[in-house]
């Protein structure tokens, strides 16, 4: 296998760990906040729904975890694997976040545990759910340190580059690099929103089927009043976010707007076709909308790919990553709102089983975003690994194994997603709600008697 060969199969094992860690990691930060919601709202209102809301959450959430440990390792094993000679350069740089997030996971995974262990084991409930805030804080910070690291491959930031070593280092510099605070923002407020819409979808999902329990009416209205507000922040988020790609990254922002010639009052093009002339056919095109996004104003000029070199440029199919992203963001947030207004107003159409399954599409749509939106970020930072000092092709490894390494994962992956599926499955329709309800109130009588 040749070095182009062997970089191809390390770019596809790469995107392939990272899509599927993706949607455990996510569910992994979004869920415990949801399950420290719903707990307290349980003792808040005195609601046995909302206390198994949280029980049960927490089950799923548990599953979802040892999954996630899974391909978590595998994604350190792969980049010393893989991408060797970024490692031996920037691995000193960025340990100290690689460090830390070992530890923000061992708080989370101990305390997970504890609170697990301790069902029906406190009088007060209060104090069983402050177990849970370690466990939150813990997979939050998990997904800061580790997209630290993402951060720094975008902008990196405490080091010098001598003879094409990275030397001076500076930990704590290359840590809070310049698009940390949008990044992490970004990657919390997107777990929890998609987190939100997977359990709405579950919720809707056992409705469409003739269900009329409250406990899965009262799990829908939750999830999707929390899918609202965590939609609304990650779209006022977004703004910042491209005028961050304005300042750091212009030719990832160009790429991914089709922005081919520098212009000030510059359009924001979604959707079209590129022809191998540069022109945009069959585009919406908004005017003013890109000098808007990029620097608050309808008159700023806004850097096009012009001014690039052309072996730096992005791959330009980055575009229809950042529509789908934009696209269902922006569906899931209209979905959300118009379900809450319909439930303030009583409005028999939120309760029909076209809308209702409109939210249960909602979940796989909230994890097409994500996909998009990691693809997005990855891929638009090509042909660099660290933006502007190492490119993705002169980091790579030049084993001839890789693909073989790439068949291996590829069968270990479908056989995690299959047992993780069938044992979600099995453990939920083994103990049904109605059933734990039962159990529950039985149990009761009997500590009465």
């Amino acid at each position: 296998m040749g070095n182009e060969q062997s970089l191809l199969f390390s770019r596809v094992l790469t995107e392939l760990t990272l899509s599927f860690h993706i949607i455990f990691a996510t569910i992994g930060v979004g869920v415990p906040l949801l399950i420290m919601i719903a707990q307290w709202a349980g003792i808040k209102k005195q609601d046995e729904h909302y206390i198994l809301l949280a029980r049960r959450w927490t089950r799923g959430y548990a599953v979802t975890v040892a999954v996630g440990v899974v391909t978590g390792t595998i994604i350190g094993l792969q980049l010393s694997l893989l991408w060797p000679t970024f490692m031996r350069a920037a691995g000193n740089v960025i340990a100290l976040p690689l460090f830390m997030e070992t530890f923000a996971f061992f708080l989370e995974a101990i305390f997970l545990g504890i609170y697990l262990y301790t069902w029906d084991r406190f009088e007060n409930q209060r104090k069983h759910l402050l177990l849970l805030v370690p466990v939150a804080i813990g997979a939050g910070f998990s997904a800061v340190f580790i997209t630290i690291v993402n951060a720094f491959m975008n902008t990196p930031r405490g080091f010098a580059v001598l003879n094409g070593e990275l030397v001076n280092i500076k930990p704590l510099e290359a840590m809070f690099n310049p698009a940390v605070p949008t990044k992490a923002a970004h990657v919390l407020l997107t777990a929890f929103m998609t987190a939100s819409f997977i359990l709405a979808s579950i919720a809707a999902f056992h409705l469409l089927r003739g269900s009329n329990h409250a406990y899965h009416k009262k799990a829908l209205l939750l999830t999707m009043k929390l899918g609202a507000v965590f939609a609304i922040a990650s779209a006022v988020l977004g703004d910042f976010s491209g005028k961050f790609l304005a300042e750091y990254q212009p030719e990832k922002l160009a790429a991914a707007e089709w922005h081919l010639e520098t212009t000030s009052e510059a359009p924001l093009v979604m959707f079209g076709v590129l022809d191998d002339d540069g022109k945009v056919r069959g585009a919406l095109t908004i005017p003013f909308a890109l000098s808007i996004l990029a620097f608050g104003s309808p008159n700023a000029e806004v850097a096009g790919l012009d001014q690039f070199p052309v072996e730096e440029h992005p791959p330009l199919y980055i575009h229809y990553l950042f529509d789908s992203m934009v696209i269902i963001g922006v569906f899931l947030m209209c979905l959300s709102l118009i379900y809450l207004i319909g439930m303030r107003f009583k409005w028999k159409a939120v309760s029909s089983k076209w809308f209702t399954g409109l939210i249960v599409l909602g979940g796989p749509l909230a994890i097409v975003a994500i996909e998009a939106g990691w693809w997005f970020t990855e891929v638009g930072r090509q042909p660099w690994i660290l933006r502007g000092v190492m490119k993705t092709a002169e980091s790579a490894t030049v084993s001839p194994n890789v693909d073989v390494m790439l068949y291996l994962f590829t069968v270990l992956y479908v056989f995690l997603a299959i047992g993780c599926v069938g044992v979600l499955l099995r453990m939920f329709k083994k103990n049904p709600i109605e059933k734990e309800l039962s159990d529950r109130a039985l149990l009761r009588k009997g500590e009465m008697a």
